[in-house]
């Protein structure tokens, strides 16, 4: 129960900082939110896709809405997630297109949480910025950032943020500031100027490099059926299909790091189309039914898991000051938990705010366990996950086999997800649901591996492995032959 309202600034007009924003004001708190960018509000959807978000390039790449964020949306700002359909967001309901190879599936009644919504991420920005602005109690500065925090030391030492210091000189004050300026937040720097400790990070690369190209469907043309797969990962390439708002959609490519060669060649936009044109479940998106919005692609390096400890042996590295988004974990984009992880963390604050207005301390240590609890466990399965992807990658680079060693547990657990898990997806209703309940961040995401009776239903099926056809063709199986039809 909220105690008493607070002033709140929340430096970051993101996905994170803009949920906040709304969040707090509808539970009574006056919040400012400081964007560097200089960014009118524009008058549509298209106009939104124009956005000048140079402090935030992720915003021209592919962006999934899962079911956790879209529920959040449906059952907390019911008219927020109308204005998304009003403005030409869609649903994409779990059942709705189910693979050919499944037989007998019956809708339950949980199914109707399992919605992933469907926008771009410029358009999710745009009216989520309306709608904090509408409540009254949020004020927005744009195109000035922030150089610093204010801050004193209370009589036990602990530094104690009570606002910022902008780039134009001026100093705001607040009872709590917020970072949600993302990964490249410079929240490390202000808190270390003010004396407070330094920042533990844990930092892993994720080991690719991102390429992404937007699309408007033609007149007299919709969406390729998405009975089958919409992404998938070749080892040497990942790629995925993102249905967008009003007609629009994007087609994502991933190369490792260390491919040089596919790196380069992707930036070039007749090269991207016609890589994308080699994998099956992209080549249906541009068989002609779609033209670009832009002439280029976007591109993306420097990718890195990272969570930042902002809690160590028990004590908050400063008071007044909490970070959220990806100013305090970032996840492989390629999973998709970007966003819905970011509007997730604030309503934790909002949470922990509610019950600890009146002690920094406590609200911080309040929100650091919500966090490692709810949140982190998603951070860590995308770390071993991108693990095991890097190696692949780098045998496949290398010329080699990445399950030559047969002893090797990583081997035989490739099998099973790739000879097990995704054949049971197609004809297994009750796999199908728990793979994409995880998907959305519904469970937990080590349900598929706890549960007896998944585990049971999966390896079932890769143990008659020998029984089936071979699995179908996704694109070229080796990369040399992809890298040849990309430069005939």
């Amino acid at each position: 129960m909220k105690t008493s309202s607070a002033s709140v600034i929340v430096v970051g007009g993101g996905v994170s900082g803009l949920g906040l924003a709304l969040i707090l004001a509808r539970r009574g708190h006056d919040v400012t939110v400081i964007e560097r960018d200089h960014t009118p509000m524009p008058q549509s959807a298209d106009e939104a896709f124009d956005w000048d978000r140079r402090g935030a390039p992720q915003v021209r790449h592919s962006h999934a809405f899962l079911a956790r964020l879209r529920n959040l949306l449906l059952n907390d700002y019911p008219d927020v997630y109308a204005d998304l359909l009003h403005e030409g967001a869609t649903e994409m309901r779990f059942g709705d297109d189910l693979p050919p190879e499944m037989t007998g599936f019956v809708r339950q009644a949980d199914d109707d949480e399992l919605v992933m919504l469907a926008c771009r991420r410029t358009t999710f920005e745009w009216v989520l910025r309306r709608a904090a602005l509408a409540e009254g109690r949020v004020t927005f500065r744009t195109g000035v950032g922030v150089e610093g925090v204010v801050s004193t030391q209370s009589v036990d030492g602990a530094v104690v943020v009570s606002g910022v210091r902008l780039a134009d000189g001026a100093e705001l004050l607040a009872d709590l500031v917020v970072a949600a300026n993302g990964r490249r937040s410079a929240v490390n720097e202000w808190l270390t100027e003010a004396g407070a400790a330094e920042i533990a990070e844990e930092v892993e690369d994720t080991g690719i490099v991102y390429f992404s190209r937007f699309y408007r469907l033609r007149e007299g043309f919709d969406y390729p059926p998405r009975s089958g797969p919409i992404g998938g990962d070749l080892g040497y390439v990942k790629y995925g299909v993102f249905v967008g708002d009003n007609r629009t959609f994007s087609v994502t490519l991933a190369t490792p790091t260390a491919d040089n060669e596919l790196r380069k060649i992707l930036t070039d936009p007749a090269v991207f189309d016609s890589a994308a044109r080699q994998l099956v479940a992209t080549a249906p998106w541009l068989d002609g039914c779609a033209e670009p919005l832009s002439d280029n692609v976007h591109v993306m390096a420097g990718l890195l898991n990272r969570w930042r400890e902002f809690v160590i042996d028990g004590e908050p590295v400063a008071l007044g000051l909490l970070p959220v988004g990806d100013a305090v974990l970032c996840t492989n984009p390629l999973y998709g938990r970007g966003c819905s992880a970011a509007f997730w963390g604030a309503h934790l604050i909002a949470e922990a705010l509610d019950e600890n207005a009146h002690d920094l301390r406590a609200l911080a240590l309040a929100y650091d366990t919500s966090l490692r609890s709810e949140i982190y466990p998603w951070y860590r399965a995308g770390v071993d996950q991108d693990a095991e992807a890097r190696r692949v990658s780098t045998a496949l680079l290398a010329g080699d086999d990445p399950d030559g060693d047969t002893t090797d547990p990583r081997t035989f657990m490739r099998g099973v997800f790739r000879d097990g898990l995704l054949p049971a997806m197609r004809s297994d209703a009750v796999v199908f649901r728990a793979f994409f309940r995880s998907f959305n961040l519904l469970t937990s995401p080590d349900t598929m591996v706890k549960d007896p009776e998944l585990a049971a239903r999966v390896f079932a099926v890769w143990q008659d492995r020998d029984n089936r056809p071979e699995e179908p063709r996704l694109g070229p199986k080796r990369r040399a032959e992809f890298v040849d039809l990309l430069t005939v």
